[in-house]
């Protein structure tokens, strides 16, 4: 487990393509299932989504994770013009969304709620720069789902059944603020 995470690590950072992953092409609900797990800057603040939520627990559990998909599908409908800075803003999310998961600071529900919201307002731009909306409503369908099993995959991570140990949990958090400050340099 440990060299599978450091290889998917290492190879995840070798990446120069930074600026999400454009040059998707087809429509329709298949386009927008597989778009979130096309890119590494997607896929793990999705993933850390779920995990934050799980080690919140509570009503965090289906706020946070709720919170994100529909102000990502909104902000994915305006996101067709690319605003300045939104790689910047999406990689920054991944740098934050590493270090909410590496660190444990009490934080209160109002304040979890309106970072999750930022995030997602930036991956949802982002969704909409890069993805064709000629397929409108069924690619919106297909990011939403697989946005959901993503942070349900997070969640199943953080359960008590899988319960992942708390340095493995602290390590996923420091990559991901790593692989988010290599974004930033990246891009600029």
């Amino acid at each position: 487990m440990k060299k599978q995470l450091l290889i998917g690590t290492v190879l995840s950072l070798i990446s120069t393509a930074v600026y999400a992953h454009p040059g998707h092409t087809g429509h329709g609900f298949l386009t927008g299932f597989t778009h979130p797990f096309s890119g590494i800057d997607h896929l793990l603040v999705m993933l850390a989504i779920g995990l934050w939520a799980g080690k919140i627990g509570g009503a965090a559990r289906w706020q946070l994770p709720l919170t994100f998909v529909l102000i990502m599908a909104i902000s994915a409908m305006f996101g067709v013009a690319v605003l300045p800075s939104l790689e910047a803003g999406v990689a920054a999310s991944v740098m934050a969304m590493g270090l909410l998961l590496a660190i444990s600071l009490p934080i209160n529900r109002a304040v979890q709620l309106s970072l999750t919201a930022i995030f997602a307002m930036f991956h949802g731009f982002a969704h909409g720069a890069e993805l064709s909306f000629e397929g409108g409503a069924q690619v919106v369908l297909g990011m939403v789902l697989a946005t959901a099993l993503l942070h349900s995959a997070g969640l199943l991570l953080a359960s008590q059944r899988v319960k992942i140990s708390q340095r493995i949990h602290a390590a996923f958090g420091w990559l991901t603020f790593l692989a988010g400050g290599y974004m930033l340099l990246a891009i600029s």
